[in-house]
């Protein structure tokens, strides 16, 4: 990279997902770089960094195409790489802060996606927007003035946005990660998991312990929550459920049943139910893995 300040170039005309998070994420790492938009050979040329354009993958000169013969390679998964994947390559460590975790889950949750979507390896959702069309629609219509740039710099904007948040929550993730196998290695009883705060815990209790079955922790509002681990992210079958004559009371039913007198739900489900103290709480596990 040049001294001077950073030129990021990119095609002209309508723009995708891959070009506008590819600049987006380049104006983390350099918030004052001009960008161009152009498919003029000689401006290309002379920029410091090429997306999408150009007919060239060298990441070493700067230049992200993926649009020459062949393409530009994919991952080890199948997924072809677009130039938000090329560039996420090279700069994704750096503008998360040095984390490989966190740039690993970025890639993961959202670069390797739009790659996909933009290389036609997936038809994307069946149901609903995707972040691909959502961007897609920034571009002005057939009745609307062809102001291309100006678009495109509304999309970055955005696309900005939603790269930082993906960020901060794989930070998340990745912070969380530790706390809850601390939880998992001071438990009195393996099968049930006490964190003094509420934090992300199904990935690491599932990939970590095979002996969890309930997780106390507190909510949001100070009361004390158990929740059913599931057998595997996204199932509704759970290693254990709670007690079947639990469902779907709440208040003084449930306190009744229990015998603690501040037991305030148990959802119909059986996977979640909750007392305001902590004490109680821990009183519904006793029960529960006693059933």
């Amino acid at each position: 990279m040049t001294e001077h300040t950073p030129v990021i170039a990119t095609h002209n005309g309508n723009f995708h997902a891959d070009d506008v998070f590819a600049v987006a994420a380049l104006k983390h790492l350099y918030p004052s770089a001009k960008v161009i938009r152009t498919r003029n050979l000689d401006k290309l040329d002379q920029a410091d960094i090429v997306l999408d354009v150009g007919g060239i993958y060298d990441a070493d000169k700067g230049r992200f195409d993926h649009h020459q013969r062949g393409g530009a390679g994919a991952r080890d998964n199948g997924i072809p790489y677009s130039s938000f994947g090329l560039m996420w390559q090279k700069y994704g460590l750096e503008i998360c802060a040095g984390n490989q975790e966190v740039t690993d889950a970025v890639d993961k949750n959202l670069v390797s996606v739009i790659d996909a979507i933009d290389c036609g390896h997936v038809d994307g959702p069946l149901t609903g927007v995707s972040l691909s069309q959502t961007i897609s629609m920034f571009n002005p219509t057939w009745e609307e003035p062809g102001d291309f740039d100006a678009c495109f710099e509304e999309a970055v904007t955005f696309a900005s946005r939603v790269l930082a948040r993906f960020i901060a929550s794989a930070n998340g993730g990745v912070n969380a990660k530790s706390i809850v196998l601390e939880a998992i290695e001071n438990a009195n009883d393996p099968r049930v998991i006490v964190l003094e705060q509420f934090t992300p815990w199904k990935t690491t209790v599932l990939n970590t312990s095979k002996d969890a079955l309930f997780m106390i922790y507190p909510s949001q509002t100070g009361e004390w929550r158990i929740q059913t681990v599931p057998v595997e992210l996204g199932s509704f079958e759970d290693r254990k459920k709670l007690p079947a004559a639990w469902a779907g009371l709440s208040g003084k039913e449930l306190q009744e049943v229990t015998g603690l007198n501040d037991a305030m739900f148990c959802h119909n489900g059986l996977f979640i139910a909750g007392c305001a103290s902590f004490e109680n709480t821990m009183k519904m596990a006793e029960m529960a893995l006693a059933e």
